[in-house]
This record gives C-alpha cells, structure tokens and sequence, in this order.
C-alpha cells in the first residue's frame, strides 16, 4: 500500500472491493450503539412499543433498527456463514427475536467476517463497545475467530462513578474485545509497560527499590552469584569471597569501579544495584484506569460525541504493531485511529459512512500535521466533477449538503432537520483576540430554485447576531430574480483589515469544483473550537483562505 487510504463509504462494501485477504496488522472497530437508549427500546421485540421520534436525523446517530432489508439481510448470511457464525446468529434471533439489538448483531456478523478475512495470520482485532452488547459480540467473535484466539476483555474506566447508586451501581467503563487471527499474531512486549511513578509505587514495589544514591535515583540490591555451581570459569575470589559469580572477573571490578557493584560491609557477599528507572516498568493489567476520557478542555477535544482519546489508540497500535504496519479503523468516525497511527508511523486504512466523517478528519490530519499531509494519502469516495455529485445528492442529499458546505471550508451541521435552511458556518477572527465571525451556508440540491431562496438567507443572516455574510451553493444555476436578490444583498465591511465583500453570494457546484469561492475573510479551520484560537495561531496561519 503507497498511500495511506481513507474512504467515505459503506465499510462492508469498501472492504469487499477494496481490501485484499491478510494485507491489514490491526483492526480497531468502535461500532455505534445508542446504548443510552431505554432498554426496553433496544430489547423490546417487533410490535411492542411504538417507534422512536425520529424526525432528528443526527449525523453521528447509529442507525441499526430492525426492518424487511434487516431480515432479508439475516436469511442472506445465515445461508452463507460458516456453521459456527450461523449457528451462532440463529441463537441470538431465537433469543432476543426482532429487535435493534438483534439488527445490530446482523449487520455486525458480516462486517467482522470480512475484518477477519483482511487480518494478517500476524494480526489482531480490538472491537471496542460497551456493557450493553458486549457479550453478545463476544459469543459473536468467538464463532469468527475461534475461542482459542480470544486474547483479553480490556476494561477502560472512562469516566469517574457518578451518584447514580439508588437501583444500580454506576456505569463507567467500556470494554475492549481482543482477539488475535492466529497464535502468530505479534505481541510487542517491552511496549505493555507503564514506567513507575516514584510518587505512586505499590507496596511491594516500594519495598524492594528503597536505596537511594542520594540523586533521588532509587534502586534495589541483587545476587549476583551463578545459579549453577559448576562453572569453574566463574569462580575465583572477589571481595574477600570466593564464589561462583555470573559475570567475569574483570567484569566485576569494573562494574564496582562505576558504582554498579557494593558490599555493605566486610565479609558480606557483593551485591548489584538494580535501578528503578532502568526496569521496564509496572506491566498494564486488563484494567486501564490510567486513560482519562477527553473532557472539555482537552486540547484534541473535536466535539465529536464518542471520540475516543488518543492515549487508547497509541497504546493499542503500540501493543499489537511496528513502524510501517497496516492499521484500519472501519468505523473511524473523527479519525482518532488514523491520527495515532500516522504519529507512530504506521500505514493506515480509514473508513466511514458519513461524510461530514470523511471531511473532519481530513482537517484534523491537515491541522495536526500540516497541509502536505494531504500527499500521503487518498480520499476515495468523494464527487470528483458534476455527475458525481449528482449521483451524490441521489444518494443521500444531507451527505450532498455536508459535502457541498465543505468545499468552502465551511462545517456541516450536525444536524439537518429544523436548520431553518441553514447546512453549515464558516468561521473567521474579526480582531487579533480570535473573536469568530460567520457566514452561513445554505444548500440546495433540487432542480427548482427560486429568489425566496436567497430572501430566507439573507432573512436568516440579519437574525442571526453573529453572522455577517450568507453563502448559497446549488447544484443548478441561479435565476435572473436569485441574481438581482444577491445583488441587492448589501456589502459586508471586516473589521480588521476594513476589507469589503459581498453579504451574500451563490456558486454552482460546477464553479467550485473548478476552483472558485467566496469573497470573504480568511477562515478557521473547520472543528477548531473558537476557545482554542488563539492570537498567536491567528498569527502563524492556522486557518484557511
């Protein structure tokens, strides 16, 4: 693989066209599962309750609920898996009938069996969720890899107990299912340890490593007698004793020369300092409660809803990788596992369904690592002229939106029901504090426009108290009656640089795939919060014209 891979697309179809069998080191999958949802709602069986509102279609929202396409789906892969997976699926139906778990169970079976075909016999799969679904994943990838594969639960304490005691004990961790595609799969051992704390050591730790050389550098004293005595090389006086030592003897007096090397007293057997920073560390449990949750100051911090901190995925990428391995994230959402792995240096594959997905992690690598990242690696997926985006809008017209608003280097809504017509903000600092300006976009797909069109966006503008200027992109060219409106939509004055540009303006999709765009203010980078902008960023250029 030349280039790292980024897809914006169904991962079940990208993975059968895309990827090939055991070219990936290591899976990292968090599936979405509103397991917040009443369980009552998960669990409840088709006709028991009525439906959820879902007049809200959010862009992070899972989407896993039992229907026709559901069932046809499970006769479909039933009839195909392996015994054990069939097997498996039939007794999850026969147990929990139809219902959002069990359509998330069908749509997970065929997606992990082809994860396990792309798997190297060197590779592993660490599926992250929750206590909601858990086991039934387990019972799942037990059929897939094999139990005997099965390597660790991991347990990640996100977050600390909250007073939620009266029914129940707290839920404050997630669980981390581990499974290795064969007993070849690397384990990088000196990587599963954290350095000791001197502040914070256990007790029996503690008590081992008590000297101190006075430089705060604490160590313990060791044998150095050879275990076997017969190794007449080894033996000969040192110290005033003869013993059989495990090193040479000119070894021994060098080491005693640096200080490696001491005997408390006269007629006492030599011994070696063991230094605590020198050792490997404390080995990680599968308990991790060393990784906090990002909360919402964190530098990293995208507002992504499930994004996960990046000291979870290095460590995993650490454990189970080395420099130049593959690592594919199907589900990667704002892209934590392809920013930890290109930080370490591995190759990466990175997959989503949403393209607001695809376009935030696109300027999260460019923000992070600078805009010549964009050379290492491809965006598939994404319209590259007109027919495309029409094939785009047919498809799924709030993909076509989001996707639209990003070529202004503008930020989708997340929401795209009830927006007043308004799909996306692009931001730009008005002063050197970093106080954030915005225009709004709005976009239309349609065949059919009209000038009460830009009125709504212009109407919208002047409501708004901090937009300035209104953006209107389509698919079809503008009216006579929409180009008069925009004509007549007045001058915005920057306060900074006394520039003017004007209020409102509209672009075919076609002018801004040929390079056009907006007159306006230079723009932050999209998912940069306004509170993290700071003068000096403003200064050095962190944001886009």
């Amino acid at each position: 693989m030349e280039k790292n891979q980024l897809y914006y697309g169904d991962n079940i179809d990208v993975l059968k066209k895309y990827v090939t069998d055991a070219s990936v080191d290591l899976v990292y999958l968090d599936p979405p599962f509103n397991s917040n949802r009443n369980y009552s709602v998960i669990f409840s069986r088709k006709g028991q309750i009525e439906d959820e509102n879902t007049a809200q279609i959010e862009a992070f929202e899972d989407t896993w609920h039992w229907t026709h396409v559901t069932d046809t789906q499970y006769t479909d892969f039933v009839g195909s898996a392996p015994g054990a997976v069939a097997d498996a699926l039939s007794a999850f139906r026969t147990l929990l009938g139809e219902n959002d778990a069990m359509a998330y169970l069908v749509n997970m079976a065929p997606r992990l069996q082809e994860l396990h075909r792309v798997l190297k016999p060197t590779g592993s799969l660490y599926l992250h969720c929750d206590p909601t679904m858990s086991h039934y994943l387990k019972i799942l990838l037990d059929a897939i890899f094999d139990p005997r594969n099965f390597r660790n639960e991991l347990i990640w304490n996100r977050t600390a107990s909250k007073g939620l005691s009266s029914t129940r004990l707290a839920k404050n961790h997630d669980v981390l299912l581990c499974y290795a595609k064969s007993t070849k799969a690397k384990w990088m051992t000196d990587n599963a340890f954290t350095p000791y704390d001197h502040d914070d050591l256990d007790e029996k730790t503690a008590g081992k490593y008590k000297h101190d050389d006075g430089d705060g550098r604490l160590y313990r004293l060791s044998d150095i007698t050879n275990p076997n005595p017969d190794r007449p090389n080894l033996t000969y006086e040192f110290m005033g004793m003869t013993k059989v030592w495990r090193w040479t003897k000119d070894r021994m007096e060098k080491a005693v020369q640096d200080g490696i090397i001491v005997q408390s007293g006269p007629g006492k057997i030599p011994q070696m300092k063991r230094y605590l920073d020198e050792q490997r560390g404390r080995p990680f449990s599968d308990v991790w409660t060393d990784i906090p949750p990002l909360n919402s100051q964190a530098a990293e911090r995208l507002g992504y809803p499930t994004q996960k901190p990046l000291a979870l995925l290095e460590r995993i990428i650490n454990l189970t990788t080395e420099e130049g391995d593959v690592v594919l994230d199907p589900f990667c959402g704002c892209g934590t596992t392809v920013d930890a792995a290109q930080r370490l240096n591995r190759k990466w594959i990175g997959i989503d369904i949403t393209y607001i997905a695809v376009d935030l992690i696109t300027k999260r690598l460019r923000h992070t690592y600078g805009d010549s990242v964009i050379d290492a690696f491809e965006t598939n997926g994404i319209p590259s002229d007109l027919a495309g985006a029409r094939a785009l809008f047919a498809q799924s017209p709030f993909d076509f939106e989001r996707w639209a608003v990003s070529l202004i280097n503008a930020e989708p809504n997340q929401k795209q029901v009830g927006d007043k017509g308004i799909d996306g903000t692009a931001r730009f600092p008005i002063d050197a504090k970093g106080k954030l300006g915005k225009a709004l976009v709005s976009v239309k797909g349609g065949k059919t426009l009209n000038p009460a069109m830009v009125r709504d966006l212009r109407g919208t503008v002047d409501r708004t108290s901090d937009a300035h200027m209104g953006i209107l992109i389509s698919l079809s060219p503008a009216t006579k009656g929409m180009k008069d409106e925009i004509d007549h939509g007045g001058v915005y004055e920057h306060p900074a640089s006394q520039q003017k540009f004007p209020r409102l303006q509209h672009f075919t999709i076609a002018e801004l795939m040929d390079g056009k765009r907006p007159q306006m203010p230079a723009t932050v980078l999209p998912y940069i919060a306004a509170d993290k902008l700071k003068p000096k960023e403003i200064a050095e250029g962190l944001f886009d014209v």
